[in-house]
């Protein structure tokens, strides 16, 4: 996954055109976002089990997870939208909502429970898979329009 987010960032650098920066902004911020959501879900659980006065300390808020589904749906939702306008294959749109469905059920449904970290765990990978299919879609019909 690493491997594909430095050929993004050095194909945003090589393909000009406004739309294409915008784009890929917008779908470097979702894939950022999305890797945040990874390192929290399976780094913060060990790190309080490790450090037990960290919990104490740096409490989260229980709306956390709310306000975080908050920003992913439009975020993911937006750059997968404006993928799927250019390219037209409803593949990364799939992937993401089935993502984002999975990111709800965790926040929402099986909060505090031992489904909620694998379950938002698959939702975040799926919607890393869905940003970067809709990437590599968008270079393909970027560079066959060219």
């Amino acid at each position: 996954m690493i491997q594909y987010i430095i050929a993004f960032l050095i194909e945003s650098a090589h393909l000009g055109g406004i739309m294409a920066r915008k784009d890929d902004l917008i779908e470097g911020i979702a894939v950022g976002a999305t890797i945040a959501c990874l390192v929290h879900c399976l780094a913060l659980p060990l790190l309080f089990a490790l450090v037990p006065v960290i919990s104490a300390v740096l409490p989260i808020p229980e709306h956390f997870h709310v306000i975080a589904l908050g920003l992913a749906i439009p975020a993911t939702g937006g750059a997968l939208f404006a993928g799927y306008r250019r390219h037209r294959l409803a593949t990364p749109l799939i992937a993401g909502t089935a993502g984002l469905v999975l990111l709800t059920l965790g926040a929402t449904h099986w909060e505090a429970t031992p489904l909620e970290t694998p379950v938002t765990v698959f939702g975040s990978l799926c919607i890393a898979a869905a940003h970067l299919a809709n990437w590599r879609y968008r270079r393909a019909s970027q560079l066959n329009a060219a």
